[in-house]
């Protein structure tokens, strides 16, 4: 009896460590998830969402590696982002927090903003004034105004089309400088453009080395809108976003 529970015990232990390992090696190499705790990249991700990055859209770095180890430089298997992607990024200052924001300059692009406008290479990107949309969720409650804005094509995908706000056209980052990507480096920016902290603040986040890279934002597998208590069972499932999981982010 005491041989049979004793084995019993080391193939439960087996069953953990083996179920680790290949979680661990999933989160590695294929999908690691994310939650976004603000609303920098309303209206596309939501406070509350969570979602899955593919780790292999742009091949493997330390940061793809749990703990980002120093164990290499560089990347294996590597590739730029499309212009368009929605990125996480380890923050530049530190190369360990989490990031998540639109890629909108590649190696050797120039962007800047003007009047609100996002220009690349000197051409303003084609924005539509959809209507007011009104922010839940980070903060006051406010609404702002809508746009449709499609980005030109890059060598490796189509022109994207995504929503962004802008609160107004006159913000601390509505008037950039000319930004000019360097080599092996992108420029990122949130979606919620007046509510960002990104590529345009050169103190702060800056230009992305591309080996900053985690991975490309995929699909949203659950969302919750943070109304209800976590010991209010009852309320759970009126405060789930029924309508965002398993929708993809573009």
């Amino acid at each position: 009896m005491t041989k049979k529970s004793s084995g019993g015990w080391l193939e439960s232990l087996k069953t953990i460590l083996y179920a680790g390992l290949i979680a661990v090696g999933i989160r590695t190499v294929a999908f690691e998830p994310f939650n976004i705790p603000s609303g920098s990249m309303i209206p596309t991700l939501l406070v509350g969402d969570y979602l899955f990055v593919s780790k292999y859209s742009y091949g493997y770095s330390r940061a793809s590696l749990p703990f980002s180890p120093n164990l290499f430089r560089g990347r294996v298997f590597g590739s730029l982002p499309a212009r368009g992607d929605v990125a996480v990024f380890k923050l530049p200052r530190d190369g360990v927090t989490d990031y998540i924001k639109r890629i909108v300059g590649l190696p050797g692009d120039r962007i800047q903003v003007r009047g609100g406008v996002l220009r690349v290479n000197g051409t303003p990107v084609n924005r539509v004034r959809v209507g007011p949309y009104t922010v839940e969720g980070d903060g006051p409650r406010i609404t702002v105004n809508l746009y449709r804005e499609t980005l030109p094509p890059s060598a490796n995908g189509p022109g994207r089309t995504h929503e962004i706000l802008e609160a107004s056209d006159d913000g601390p980052y509505d008037n950039t400088q000319e930004f000019v990507v360097p080599a092996d480096h992108v420029f990122a920016m949130g979606d919620n453009r007046d509510n960002s902290l990104d590529s345009r603040a050169t103190n702060y986040v800056g230009f992305v080395p591309v080996e900053n890279l985690v991975g490309r934002a995929e699909f949203i597998f659950f969302s919750w809108d943070g109304t209800a208590n976590w010991w209010e069972v009852w309320a759970w499932p009126f405060s789930v976003r029924w309508s965002r999981i398993f929708s993809g982010v573009r």
